[in-house]
């Protein structure tokens, strides 16, 4: 099984897992002439995609969902609340995912697991080829027991660290969008990321990939900062999914 982002930010979000035949976008938020140029960075072509899934219906992470379902006749998998506070319009094929329960795409299965966030019915997913386990957790303000129990012994993780604290506080934000990002149904923070990372059994651990950074409250630098001191590891150890360049592939 591998791994690979087609970006990750507020402008655009798709991650591609790939096992065998199967080939997975989670979340499609770009145009379709971004999702074929991103992916041929990849050396994929539009048509090897198996499915989309989407994790809610925020833009960032669905504005290319409805076209490209059309075009290339794609199913696209979420969450009945999901589906009814998405604009993606009429698709060929549309399956309702219920959280904490397993579901089968080709090679691959996905364990899809709520969060809080503001959206109607969020979840994110733990997928597996049926021996190695890949976390992704993105887009939830809080981390919460069940979540932890989600994400304990992955192989490889994908983790939101949106923002530093202390550079959202003095941030030109208003005040009503800090209160949001911080807030329990906002996004994770640096800090709030390596707590979860030192709750969690992190033994299978190959890969850590920081995601999500804001491009104002945020930097590289402080991502990997918290997790290393998490985790023990050099900077060098941690990956970071960059808005525009994305992720190369990761093998598990």
């Amino acid at each position: 099984m591998r791994f690979a982002s087609l970006g990750s930010g507020s402008r655009g979000n798709s991650l591609v897992v790939q096992q065998h035949h199967t080939t997975v976008l989670i979340d499609c938020g770009f145009s379709i002439k971004e999702v074929k140029r991103r992916l041929a960075n990849l050396s994929l072509d539009v048509d090897a995609i198996s499915a989309i899934v989407v994790t809610h219906e925020h833009t960032d992470h669905i504005s290319g969902v409805g076209a490209l379902a059309r075009k290339y006749q794609v199913p696209v998998y979420s969450t009945v609340g999901t589906c009814m506070a998405s604009a993606w319009g009429e698709i060929p094929s549309e399956i309702h995912v219920t959280p904490d329960q397993p579901l089968a795409i080709g090679d691959l299965e996905l364990r899809p697991f709520p969060v809080p966030h503001d959206a109607r019915q969020p979840c994110q997913y733990v997928v597996s080829d049926g021996d190695r386990r890949l976390g992704i957790l993105t887009d939830t303000g809080s981390i919460t027991p069940h979540i932890t129990a989600q994400l304990t012994q992955c192989d490889a993780m994908v983790l939101e660290c949106n923002h530093d604290l202390e550079l959202l506080r003095d941030s030109d934000y208003p005040e009503h969008l800090k209160q949001r990002i911080a807030s329990y149904y906002g996004h994770l923070s640096n800090q709030q990321a390596a707590d979860m990372i030192r709750r969690i059994d992190v033994s299978r651990l190959k890969h850590l990939i920081a995601a999500h950074l804001s491009e104002k409250n945020n930097t590289p630098v402080l991502a990997r900062q918290n997790l290393c001191e998490a985790l023990s590891c050099s900077s060098d150890w941690i990956g970071i999914i960059d808005q525009q360049q994305g992720l190369n592939w990761r093998e598990i």
